[in-house]
């Protein structure tokens, strides 16, 4: 039974994390968060000074969500410690670490190491939770980047997943007329069922100059140039999707569409929420481990 649970690296999320870990009864060791200062007034949190002294308490390791940005270092905001996945993974013989968004090279360096590796966007537990605040994220960032109201104005919703599916119907609960764009005619069917206007993929140019707001949650480049240029230079484009994304940020800087990438919203706009739902899924790591 797990009751010793080490943290390295982490946002806000994270932090919060820590907080309800420890007030749940768990024994508590950090690094690479010292400058949070909640964790600092946690009597039941040990601070390590090392990366040495933190493995040594526990077999297990919770990492931040995503783990890197650069697939060089792991994320550590709240600290001016550098610590590389090369690092990292030297340390990790023998133990479970848990994450978010883990790349190849974490696996690659921790092979034949008896290392075992959770990646917590892999649960379909916490990428459905976190659909909500990436929705409600995007739609704070549609209120804030435009000059008109989100109801009555004509909103695109590029991809009808589990992002795709909350947005739509949140967009729709606030008055916008929403579009949904799909490839799939099972999806342009459950679209029309649910009141949205469905717009087939291939269909696409028709429609684009009639939108205020387009939103994709596409992962693969579907906004490309030719694309673009049929776009209302007044609207605004908000890009959910990983890297590399699914707009030519290029294209659409040159032709003045405004656009934002927004990346991570479950961290960014609700982390105490966010870190609810990352603790229930970590419990339920634990059931089955």
């Amino acid at each position: 039974m797990v009751n010793k649970i080490s943290v390295i690296g982490g946002d806000l999320r994270i932090v919060k994390l820590v907080e309800m870990l420890s007030k749940d009864g768990y024994k508590i060791s950090t690094y690479g968060i010292d400058k949070a200062e909640s964790i600092g007034k946690i009597k039941e949190v040990k601070q390590c000074e090392t990366m040495e002294e933190l493995f040594n308490e526990t077999d297990v390791i919770i990492g931040p969500i995503p783990l890197s940005s650069n697939n060089i270092q792991i994320n550590t905001p709240f600290s001016d410690k550098t610590i590389t996945l090369e690092e990292l993974a030297k340390k990790l013989e023998g133990k479970t670490f848990i994450a978010g968004n883990i790349r190849p090279e974490l696996y690659s360096l921790t092979e034949g190491k008896n290392v075992q590796i959770i990646d917590l966007l892999n649960r379909e537990e916490l990428v459905i939770l976190n659909t909500i605040s990436t929705a409600e994220g995007a739609i704070q960032i549609a209120m804030e980047e435009t000059i008109k109201t989100i109801h009555g104005s004509n909103v695109l919703v590029m991809g009808f997943g589990r992002v795709g599916k909350i947005l739509a119907n949140m967009l729709k609960g606030i008055g916008a007329n929403v579009y949904c764009e799909a490839r799939k005619n099972v999806d342009l069917a459950w679209i029309k069922a649910y009141g949205y206007n469905p717009v087939h993929l291939n269909e696409l140019n028709k429609h684009l100059e009639k939108f205020d707001i387009i939103i994709n949650t596409i992962p693969y480049l579907v906004l490309d140039e030719t694309k673009l240029e049929l776009v209302n230079k007044d609207s605004l484009i908000i890009d959910l999707a990983s890297n590399p994304g699914g707009v030519d940020k290029q294209a659409a800087k040159k032709l003045g569409i405004k656009t934002i990438w927004a990346l991570s919203l479950p961290g960014k706009v609700a982390p105490l929420t966010s870190a609810e739902f990352i603790k229930d899924t970590i419990y339920n790591v634990f059931k089955e481990i």
